[in-house]
């Protein structure tokens, strides 16, 4: 049997937040290997600890204990300016709010990332990715202008608009009718294979979760089935 390359590689995490009543622990404990070009749904009730391990993979959280390695980068050595510059280059990030910025286009938003990045095509770059999604005609609407559906398509277009390994998903279609987010999610899942990201999906939604490849089951902070890597012959 051939081991596959993780692209994600989480040994020993455990978060630990503040809170006015003492110190929480929300991840206990998670080891998690994610291969590249997998995708890979995590599942289990609210308060499990779905989002805040999206956070810790993203850099968003500083884990506590242990190690977080992503796309070949030691999260624990990094400052906050290295973080930042791994994310911006190899993560890109969509969730349930769509988190566009209300002041810019939809082709503005899809290029700010591109521009942070000093790229001179980021104009160039942006207008392909929304007719990509089915937005050629929306390029210069604000997200105000924008329906639900439109918007997450915007911020997937805007997600995946550096050309990143590891997409993050954090309840992608919860702010949407069923028929939008299925839309959405036949989006989503084209785009990951078509640019061969490795897709790491937070869902409550089974029939959404059976889409991936793998699902990880989650309860308490802890991972509790479904935290290694399939191999292959």
């Amino acid at each position: 049997m051939r081991q596959t390359s993780s692209l994600v590689k989480l040994e020993s995490v455990g978060l630990t937040l503040r809170s006015r009543a003492g110190p929480v622990q929300i991840l206990r404990d998670i080891n998690l290997n994610v291969a590249a070009g997998e995708s890979v749904a995590i599942v289990g009730p609210s308060g499990s600890g779905k989002t805040s391990l999206l956070m810790v993979i993203a850099g968003l959280e500083r884990a506590t204990t242990g190690r977080v390695q992503v796309a070949d980068h030691d999260f624990v050595g990094l400052d906050e300016d290295a973080l930042a510059q791994v994310r911006g280059a190899e993560i890109g990030i969509v969730f349930q709010s769509f988190h566009l910025v209300p002041t810019m286009t939809a082709l503005e938003n899809v290029a700010l990332p591109l521009e942070f990045a000093g790229r001179a095509d980021a104009e160039r770059v942006a207008r392909e990715l929304l007719e990509e999604v089915g937005l050629t005609p929306r390029v210069e609407h604000f997200p105000a202008e924008l329906s639900g559906g439109e918007q997450q398509r915007v911020a997937i277009a805007r997600a995946m608009a550096p050309g990143p390994k590891l997409l993050l998903a954090d309840e992608p279609t919860g702010n949407l009718d069923g028929k939008t987010g299925a839309q959405v999610i036949e989006l989503l899942f084209g785009l990951q294979a078509r640019r061969q990201a490795t897709l790491l999906l937070v869902t409550h939604d089974p029939a959404l979760a059976s889409r991936c490849a793998r699902t990880v089951r989650m309860a308490d902070g802890r991972i509790l089935s479904g935290a290694e890597e399939r191999t292959a012959a």
